[in-house]
């Protein structure tokens, strides 16, 4: 190789070593890297140290990004960054995050980034809680299962903890209620409506605990034959939610449960006028009328129900419910 040659090798190599010198830079920029350091500390709204919580300091710039623990005096110190804007945030169980911005200097020391996580209470503290929220479906398990004094003994546990989640003694009541304790079921749906109009100043505020709180006391009447009582509970259940298709459903069931047919008629009607298009009731008056007798009334809602909901799971059940009445009419 003669002497021009190798000069015009020597500068491809230069000016390949430079390229990739100036990528190397690039990404070092990209990623946001340097020798700038910051330290802080971590306390709650009385100023004690948190230990154990999450730190995670993003770059505003890119998606460089540290994390770290606070120490047992709430402390944290992270290095490496480059200068520039840079996000602190820190996240602690039972807590709500916080989150300061700071200016990193990697040419003098960086001022301390103190954060202030305030607890959470009520109903944010329990969403927040996964060890509660698994305890109360647990709860629900067991009442579903039927057994009731455990469930009792979990939500009792669950309202050791979060004495404010008012509504919690609903699912007591009617644990109370199966077990046929109807003192115990009637304090409980009580206490849920005291305590809405006492947190919230009216029914409105919290109508789903209001009308299961009122439903609560029409099942125990019910459950102590004093269907007068029985129905103004219900009545005031309905007054707040009276668009609430679901719930005059609902009524109806528990009337026919308890074998008061004319009543859950008219509930089951009451669902009707306020969701025309809705089939489940359909069904079930059909299935009233065939208790009462009227044939003619149960075929009608019967073919009511198929003709709006054909392929409903209950279909094949109402059909044959049918061809049972048609034989007997015969």
């Amino acid at each position: 190789m003669n002497l021009p040659q190798r000069r015009k090798t020597i500068l491809r190599a230069a000016a390949l070593l430079g390229c990739a010198a100036a990528l190397v830079l690039a990404a070092a920029a990209q990623e946001n890297l340097g020798r700038g350091r910051i330290s802080g500390s971590v306390v709650d709204e009385s100023g004690s140290p948190i230990e154990g919580a999450k730190i995670a300091i993003q770059s505003l710039t890119d998606r460089t990004r540290f994390d770290a623990l606070s120490d047992a005096k709430g402390r944290f110190a992270i290095g490496g960054m480059g200068s520039g804007a840079w996000s602190i945030t820190a996240t602690r169980d039972g807590y709500a995050p916080a989150t300061v911005e700071v200016t990193v200097s990697q040419l003098k020391p960086n001022t301390p980034a103190a954060l202030t996580l305030k607890r959470l209470a009520g109903v944010e503290a329990f969403k927040a809680d996964k060890g509660s929220q698994a305890l109360f479906d647990k709860g629900n398990a067991l009442y579903a299962e039927g057994r009731h004094d455990e469930a009792i003994a979990v939500f009792e546990e669950l309202l050791a903890k979060y004495p404010e989640i008012y509504q919690v003694h609903l699912n007591l009541g009617s644990n109370y209620l199966k077990k046929g304790d109807l003192d115990k079921a009637q304090s409980e749906f009580q206490l849920v409506l005291d305590k809405t109009l006492q947190v919230q100043g009216s029914y409105e505020k919290d109508k789903s605990a209001a009308f299961r709180g009122f439903s609560g006391l029409g099942e125990v009447a019910l459950k102590r034959n004093d269907f007068e009582t029985a129905q103004k509970q219900f009545k005031q259940a309905l007054e707040i939610s009276p668009l609430d298709q679901t719930a005059a459903y609902n009524v109806g069931e528990i009337f026919f449960s308890n074998q008061k047919i004319d009543e859950a008629i008219t509930y089951f009607e009451m669902a009707i006028r306020i969701k025309k298009d809705w089939s489940k009731p359909y069904n079930r008056l059909g299935v009233v009328y065939l208790n009462k007798g009227d044939y003619a009334k149960a075929l009608e809602y019967f073919n009511t129900f198929l003709q709006m909901d054909p392929k409903n799971p209950e279909a094949p059940n109402v059909k044959s419910m049918i061809a049972a009445i048609e034989k007997i009419k015969k």
